[in-house]
C-alpha cells in the first residue's frame, strides 16, 4: 500500500528540501568524521568556522552580493530587526530622526509600530483602505526629504502582497527591505538596497536565524542606546561571532544554499516559482468558488491567501486537504480563510496536488 505523499504549505516554520533534511539526518551524530554533531561544536572551532564561511560564501554567490556589503547572522527574527534596524540607522539624522514606511500589510504594520519607539514615523503610503490588497503606486507616496531610511516589506506573508518594483528614492536615503518570506525566490539587485533582512524560517531554514545584508557605510550610525550584541558594526567586526550565533540553524541554512546552487541558482528557482504560482492562481481564478483578493500585479509567488465562497465549508475543506496529505492550509488568524505558502522547497508536484484537490472540492 503506497503512503499518501505529504505536502506542507506552512507559512513558517516552513518546508525544507527533503535532500537537506536527509543530509542533516545522516550527519547528526558525526559531522564529516569529526566525532561531533554540529549541535555540539564550539562556534569558534575550526569545524564550525568552516561551515560558517562556506554558508556566507554561498549566499554571497547566490544573491551576487557586492563586496561592500556585509552578511550578518543574527537572532531575534524579523520582529527583532524591527527594533534593531532603527537602533542602527536612526542616528544617520539629527534627533529625532524620521523614518519613512510604506504600509502594505501585517508585517510592515508591526515594523512601523516598533520603529515609532525610537524615531518619528512617516507613513508615506498605505493600502489599508484597500484591505491591504495592493502596493500603492509610488506616484502616490509622500516621502520625507531627509528620512533616515525608507522601510518596505517586499512580500507580506500574511496578506500575500508582493512588490513588483524597486522604489526610487533620493541617493542619500537607503531602502531597508524586509524580505523574510521571498528572499532567494527571485533575482534581486542587492545594490538597490541599503539593508536587506530576513527571518530564515520561511525560505531558508529553521527558526532562530536572521540574515542581514547591510552596506558598509551604514554600519556607523547606531544610536547610543543600541545594545552591543545588536550593533551591526560590532557583529560585522566579529564575523557574527560576537555572541554565540544560532549554529545549527546556520548549518542548515548552508545546506539549503548548497541545494539552491545545485538547482541552478536563484534565476532557475525564480522560473520554477513563476510556474508554480501561475498553476495555483489559475485554479483559484477558474470560477468564483474561491477568491484571491490581491491585485493581480501584486500577487505573491510565495504566499497565496484565498477564501471559499461559502466559508461555512472551511473546516470540511481543511479536513479533506489533511486526508490527502495537504497540510497547514489554514489562513492566518488575523485574516481567516486559507493560505498556501509555496516556497522554494515546495515541489511543483505539491502545487499540482493542491490544484487537483481544489478542483475536486469545488466540483463536489
Amino acid at each position: 500500500m503506497t503512503a499518501t505523499p505529504i505536502f506542507n504549505f506552512s507559512a513558517g516554520p516552513a518546508v525544507l528540501p527533503r535532500e537537506v533534511l536527509q543530509q542533516a539526518a545522516s550527519e547528526m551524530l558525526d559531522w564529516h568524521g569529526s566525532g561531533m554533531s554540529v549541535m555540539e561544536m564550539s562556534h569558534r572551532g575550526p569545524e564550525f568556522i568552516s561551515i560558517y564561511k562556506q554558508a556566507v560564501a554561498d549566499l554571497r554567490e547566490l544573491l551576487n552580493v557586492p563586496p561592500n556589503y556585509k552578511i550578518l547572522f543574527q537572532q531575534g527574527g524579523g520582529l527583532g530587526q524591527n527594533a534593531i534596524v532603527p537602533l542602527n540607522l536612526a542616528g544617520r539624522r539629527a534627533q529625532p530622526a524620521t523614518i519613512d514606511f510604506v504600509h502594505t500589510g501585517s508585517w510592515s504594520g508591526k515594523s512601523l509600530k516598533e520603529a515609532a519607539r525610537y524615531a518619528n514615523v512617516n507613513v508615506a503610503a498605505s493600502s489599508k483602505d484597500q484591505a491591504f490588497t495592493a502596493v500603492p503606486p509610488q506616484a502616490s507616496w509622500k516621502l520625507t526629504q531627509d528620512a533616515a531610511y525608507l522601510h518596505i516589506c517586499t512580500n507580506e506573508t500574511i496578506d500575500g502582497v508582493e512588490y513588483n518594483f524597486v522604489p526610487e528614492v533620493p541617493a542619500d536615503v537607503p531602502i531597508v527591505a524586509d524580505m523574510s518570506s521571498h528572499i532567494l525566490s527571485r533575482v534581486i539587485d542587492v545594490s538597490k538596497y541599503g539593508v536587506i533582512f530576513a527571518g530564515a524560517q520561511k525560505n531558508i531554514g529553521p527558526a532562530g536565524l536572521t540574515l542581514v545584508i547591510v552596506r558598509e557605510d551604514l554600519l556607523e550610525h547606531a544610536l547610543p542606546i543600541c545594545p552591543s550584541a545588536f550593533h551591526w558594526k560590532t557583529v560585522a567586526e566579529h564575523e557574527s561571532m560576537y555572541n554565540t550565533p544560532p549554529t545549527y540553524a546556520i548549518y542548515i541554512a548552508g545546506l539549503v544554499f548548497d541545494w539552491l546552487k545545485r538547482q541552478g541558482g536563484v534565476a532557475a528557482m525564480e522560473q520554477r516559482n513563476i510556474e508554480k504560482a501561475r498553476l495555483l492562481y489559475a485554479a483559484l481564478d477558474a470560477d468564483d468558488f474561491y477568491q484571491n483578493r490581491v491585485a493581480k500585479e501584486n500577487r505573491s509567488r510565495m504566499n497565496v491567501p484565498f477564501y471559499l465562497r461559502d466559508e461555512a465549508l472551511n473546516e470540511q475543506f481543511l479536513a479533506g486537504a489533511k486526508a490527502r496529505g495537504l497540510l497547514q492550509l489554514k489562513g492566518h488568524k488575523s485574516v481567516g480563510g486559507m493560505r498556501a505558502s509555496i516556497y522554494n522547497a515546495m515541489p511543483i508536484e505539491g502545487v499540482q496536488a493542491l490544484v487537483d484537490y481544489l478542483n475536486e472540492f469545488a466540483g463536489r
